[in-house]
């Protein structure tokens, strides 16, 4: 392969980081596997895992193409070994490696809405679709220059492109298959530990994922790892704060969760805010995402399994609002003229 101009650094780091949010799909799969009842686990993470296979089928057939692209340019990922992409010092096939891995976990997250209530078959036609007639145009318009993206609007890492189109879609999908048949167990995970550590996977994982979105081994990637870092501290700390509010005390789910709030609301303004921004964005959204799942719980609106839509939905949007406000250049705390 000859490649021009290629940072080395920048190749590493990116390599790094598309190892590391390949490793959140596994993640996924033991926090989704250890919330659900324990007949039901094999098939929730599988659910999980198949997206390694079949998403990744699909980027390379014609997925990254259409996202990147909005055609066929690259489909089957040819002609792209020859230069680095647009804007970046790392080869072109390493950034549709990478992108690939998004595309991926965004697949993956649907499911947290529909476990116990889909069959296996049904759930990979459902992410094959989604990612080509979902995910891939809202890439493109966001992060291919497409019609939002000029309008100015700024997604470091994917809380629009990811977070709120895989809550958003779960959110729909679990409302056209109802709610769970009643069970005794029902919202009695079975495997505690499989949360924590499934959990532990994402954040370290999330390294990756948005350290990795600056597509260099600079300071922005720095930035971006810090703020994810602590982010993901706050909202695991106001989770159960808020927990010991409203019923004395917290919980081992409610701290895990709390932190994959935090996570997913740093996610769209990681490489934008301060470390002392991203404290506040980290508790801030986390309150909210338990909020909202506490008022879908109790409305009956919908019977969103494992707060896909709580956290990933409303999170995404919390934190890309919240980007308006702290982001140091932009934001309104620190004057919209950037300075």
């Amino acid at each position: 392969m000859v490649v021009d101009a290629s940072d080395t650094g920048d190749v590493a780091w990116m390599a790094i980081s598309s190892a590391l949010v390949l490793l959140m799909t596994p993640g996924l799969a033991f926090y989704y596997g250890g919330l659900v009842r324990a007949k039901n686990i094999l098939n929730t993470m599988m659910m999980s895992v198949i997206s390694m296979g079949l998403i990744s089928m699909l980027c390379v057939v014609c997925a990254f193409s259409l996202a990147f692209k909005g055609d066929f340019q690259y489909a089957g990922l040819q002609n792209m070994d020859v230069s680095n992409w647009p804007g970046t010092k790392i080869p072109c096939l390493l950034f549709a490696i990478f992108q690939m891995t998004f595309a991926i976990i965004a697949a993956t997250i649907i499911s947290g809405a529909v476990v116990e209530r889909i069959r296996f078959g049904a759930f990979a036609i459902l992410i094959s679709l989604w990612v080509l007639f979902v995910y891939c145009p809202l890439a493109y318009w966001i992060w291919g220059g497409g019609w939002i993206a000029q309008l100015g609007a700024k997604d470091f890492a994917g809380g629009t492109v990811v977070h709120i189109s895989s809550g958003s879609g779960a959110f729909v999908t679990a409302m056209l298959l109802g709610k769970r048949k009643k069970s005794a167990e029902q919202g009695m995970p079975h495997n505690v530990p499989f949360v924590i550590l499934g959990a532990s996977i994402l954040w370290f994982g999330w390294t990756g994922f948005n350290g990795g979105s600056a597509l260099a081994a600079d300071e922005v990637a720095v930035l971006a790892v810090a703020t994810t870092f602590i982010s993901a501290a706050g909202g695991m700390v106001s989770w159960a704060a808020l927990e010991v509010i409203r019923v004395g005390k917290p919980s081992t789910i409610g701290a895990m969760t709390g932190s994959v709030a935090g996570l997913v609301t740093i996610t769209p303004i990681a490489g934008y805010v301060s470390p002392m921004g991203s404290l506040v964005c980290g508790i801030i959204g986390s309150l909210i995402c338990s909020t909202a799942s506490l008022v879908l719980e109790r409305s009956h609106l919908v019977d969103d399994s494992l707060d896909a839509f709580s956290v990933h939905c409303i999170g995404g949007f919390t934190g890309a609002i919240l980007g308006g406000f702290f982001d140091t250049k932009y934001g309104l705390l620190y004057g919209a003229s950037g300075k």
